[in-house]
C-alpha cells in the first residue's frame, strides 16, 4: 500500500511538471497584446507601420490616441497602457522627476524639428517690434523654443539656463517681442492671433503644415530632442516591448519616415537595452 502510494505520488508529481511545461509553452507561444498611447501624427502613423511586423511575432498592437502631453505619461505610470510614444527625452525626464513617476524609455525613434510659423509675415525680416510670439508652456519645450528664437537672432538667453530656459532667462530682446506661453497643442490655432508661433512638428503636421516648407525657420537635424518609446521601469526586460522597440527602429520604419514626411521627421534610432 505504501509502495502504491509512493508510485502514485511520483506519477502525480511528474504529471504536474509536464503540465507546467505545457502551460509555459502555451504562454510563450500565445499572442501577446500591447496597448500603446500615442499622439496622432506622426507617432500613431508610425505605430501603424509596425503592426504587421509585431503580428508576425504573435504580438497584437492596440494604439490609444492622446491629444495632450500629460495624460499619456500618467496612464503609463498607472498601468492603463503598456507604453507610450509621443515625447522627447528631456520632456520625459523632466515630467518623470516632477511627478515622481517610475518611467523610462526603451528606444529612441525619431526627431521632429521644432519650427517657427506665421500667417502674418512671410519672412523673419518682416517680424515687427513688439510682435506676439507663441511658445509651448511646458518647461522643456518652452526652453527649446527660446533657444530656437535665440539661434534665429531674436533674443539672447542666459547661458546658465541651457535647455531649461524660461522667459525669465531672456537677457536681451531687441525687438521687445511679447513671448506668450500656450499649451503646445493650441499653438497652431493661435496663428490667427500671433505674429509668430514656435510649434512642435507633430502638432504642425496635424494642422496640415509642412515643417520643411511652411516654417520660417526650423531646428537643425542634429537636435537632441529624440522622440522615444516610453515604458515603466519594471518592464525594461519585457520581451514584447523589446520586440516593439526593435520594430520601431527597423528599416521598414526608416523607409516610411523618409517617404511620408520628407524631412519633417528624421530617424534617430537607438535602443536603450
Amino acid at each position: 500500500m505504501k509502495a502504491f502510494t509512493r508510485n502514485t505520488a511520483s506519477i502525480f508529481l511528474v504529471g504536474l511538471v509536464v503540465l507546467g511545461m505545457m502551460c509555459g509553452s502555451a504562454v510563450a507561444g500565445s499572442t501577446a497584446r500591447l496597448k500603446v498611447g500615442a499622439t496622432p501624427v506622426p507617432h500613431a502613423e508610425i505605430l501603424e507601420v509596425v503592426k504587421p511586423i509585431l503580428a508576425a511575432k504573435g504580438i497584437t498592437l492596440e494604439i490609444i490616441e492622446f491629444t495632450d502631453y500629460v495624460a499619456p505619461n500618467l496612464a503609463l505610470n498607472d498601468g492603463d497602457i503598456d507604453a507610450n510614444f509621443f515625447q522627447h527625452v528631456p520632456y520625459l525626464e523632466s515630467f518623470a522627476k516632477d511627478r515622481r513617476l517610475n518611467i523610462t524609455y526603451l528606444a529612441k525613434v525619431h526627431i521632429e524639428p521644432m519650427g517657427a510659423y506665421s500667417k502674418r509675415v512671410g519672412s523673419v525680416k518682416d517680424l515687427p517690434n513688439k510682435a506676439k510670439v507663441g511658445v509651448p508652456n511646458d518647461p522643456t519645450n518652452a526652453g527649446r523654443a527660446l533657444l530656437l528664437l535665440q539661434k534665429a537672432g531674436f533674443i539672447s538667453v542666459d547661458k546658465k539656463a541651457g535647455i531649461a530656459a524660461t522667459i525669465f532667462d531672456i537677457v536681451d530682446n531687441p525687438k521687445n517681442l511679447q513671448i506668450i506661453e500656450l499649451d503646445a497643442a493650441q499653438l497652431p490655432r493661435s496663428l490667427e492671433d500671433m505674429d509668430l508661433a514656435i510649434i512642435n512638428s507633430n502638432f504642425a503636421m496635424e494642422a496640415k503644415l509642412v515643417p520643411t516648407k511652411d516654417a520660417l525657420f526650423i531646428e537643425d537635424s542634429d537636435s537632441p530632442y529624440a522622440n522615444v518609446l516610453a515604458i515603466r521601469n519594471v518592464d525594461k526586460a519585457n520581451p514584447a516591448l523589446r520586440e516593439l522597440a526593435q520594430a520601431l527602429t527597423s528599416k521598414e520604419v526608416a523607409a516610411f519616415i523618409a517617404k511620408e514626411y520628407q524631412g519633417s521627421v528624421v530617424p534617430a534610432f537607438g535602443l536603450n537595452f
